[in-house]
């Protein structure tokens, strides 16, 4: 697609990839940090390239903003990177709302996985196989060859260019911009990950599956069926499969590993059932595929099952401003699951969303102290408390939450719109700069600062904050202009 210059287009170090060799069963040593030349990426430069690839992903794709299921696939991934090589190495878990099947590990732990992979699977365990590729490929520091080569170009530039030959595969003209950027540059990008890779990361994501109680067997599975359902594309198979396919021999190689484990019932848990029924509903281009798919499944299945396809309903509903049937359907199932988060915030966020904040708030107040660690929760009620007036309050809650929370781009959004309240322009334009940032529009970001620094009665401490950050967002976009 891209013949004048030479670029490899394997940034996605994807499960579907070429044969592997049969290798045994060991546990794997890490080897030490860093590329061939034995230079060195500091933890601190690592953490920055990876925070410039996932602002450039959020300028160039749908990335999942739904706080509980962005809550439910960052557990999965820190229960897998737990009993990894690499228990401490930082990473970050994040849903990537498209249907195309794919599911790429970036620098700095950043590992993406499309929403229609999600759909596609039938257990839990065969998502978590997937994740736990992905995390191998990081712990066993299969990007190197990006980062040498990225080494030669500014983050911003490099960064994006990566975040762009990602989404080549599926964008040509994204995919041939960034490569023009990169003959501005004077750099050949390659990123060429072997068949030795991807047999080390199918070897130790299973050993991590193992050890994070899922099915080793979910991973010849999933390979199996992703092969088979490729005679169903014809001539329109999507070019991640076309060019990473599931064979044989692979999937031969990953059972024979699976079938050293004993075997033993895996089931799923709810919150895998509710977050795939809240993903259909979210994907779907209308109500009528989804809304198919659940009452089909409302008298079959288990018990469980039916009441996942009842919530999935009750979704539809909600989306489709039927607050009254939403209600209805929540009101139940809240009272017969008493315990199960997903459905009592359902409930909260349909009196929300039909903007009876009253009782939204005296719902969201409840689940607080009844789910303290539920992160999703959290948000929802600061929103709830804006709407209600409860300004000061809402502010203290914000930042009362932990760290990693208040690195998601929501967080600097909330904290705009208390500021906004507080009737506090300088502030309510500094945080939405930070929020314009963390989502990939450095642009705009300048702009919401040059609008604070308008803002009357400034004082120094404030002043001072809003010109480095300028200078830095100036920088920035600079860094990002010279290899245009």
């Amino acid at each position: 697609m891209f013949k004048p210059i030479a670029v490899t287009l394997a940034l996605s170090l994807a499960l579907f990839s070429a044969p592997q060799r049969a290798v045994e069963i060991k546990k794997i040593e890490l080897p030490d940090m860093g590329d061939s030349s034995g230079t060195l990426m500091t933890p601190a430069e690592e953490k920055e390239f990876g925070e410039a690839f996932f602002r450039s992903l959020h300028s160039q794709i749908s990335i999942n903003q739904d706080a509980e299921i962005q809550q439910y696939i960052q557990s999965i991934g820190q229960k897998l990177v737990a009993n990894s090589d690499a228990p401490s190495h930082p990473f970050h878990f994040f849903v990537v709302m498209e249907n195309d099947i794919n599911a790429f590990a970036g620098p700095g732990g950043y590992i993406g996985v499309n929403s229609g992979l999600i759909l596609m699977t039938e257990a839990e365990s065969e998502l978590a196989s997937v994740m736990a590729h992905e995390i191998a490929h990081v712990t066993q520091r299969h990007l190197f060859r990006a980062a040498e080569a990225a080494s030669r170009l500014s983050i911003p530039t490099a960064a994006a260019t990566l975040a762009a030959i990602l989404l080549g595969t599926q964008s040509p003209a994204l995919g041939q911009a960034a490569i023009m950027a990169i003959q501005a540059g004077s750099v050949q990008f390659q990123i060429d990950f072997t068949r030795e890779n991807e047999a080390e990361a199918d070897r130790v994501g299973m050993q991590t599956l193992a050890g994070s109680h899922f099915d080793p067997r979910s991973m010849p599975t999933f390979f199996e069926r992703l092969q088979q359902s490729t005679r169903y594309y014809g001539q329109a198979i999507p070019e991640f499969l076309r060019t990473h396919p599931v064979t044989a021999s692979r999937i031969s190689d990953t059972r024979g590993r699976a079938e050293t484990y004993s075997y033993k019932q895996y089931p799923d848990s709810l919150e895998y059932q509710l977050t795939k029924a809240k993903l259909r509903v979210l994907t779907a281009a209308d109500t009528a595929e989804p809304l198919k798919y659940f009452q089909s499944r409302l008298t079959q299945g288990t018990t469980e099952q039916r009441t996942v396809a009842r919530y999935g309903m009750g979704l539809i509903a909600l989306n489709g401003q039927k607050f009254k049937e939403a209600e209805n359907i929540f009101q139940s199932l809240t009272q017969k699951n008493p315990e199960q988060d997903q459905y009592a915030a359902a409930l909260a966020r349909t009196a929300l969303e039909s903007r009876n904040y009253s009782t939204a708030l005296s719902r969201y107040k409840k689940l607080v102290r009844q789910f303290p660690n539920n992160t999703a929760i959290k948000l929802e009620y600061i929103n709830s408390l804006l709407k209600t007036g409860h300004v000061e309050q809402a502010r203290k809650s914000l930042f009362s939450l932990d760290p990693e929370t208040r690195q998601l781009p929501v967080y600097w959004q909330l904290l705009a719109q208390v500021y906004s309240s507080l009737n506090q322009p300088a502030e309510s334009h500094r945080y939405l700069a930070e929020y314009y940032y963390a989502t990939g529009q450095t642009r705009n970001a300048i702009l919401q600062i040059r609008l604070a620094q308008e803002s009357k009665g400034l004082n120094f401490q404030l002043s001072s904050i809003l010109s480095e950050r300028l200078t830095f967002f100036l920088n920035q976009e600079q860094e990002a202009k010279r290899n245009r």
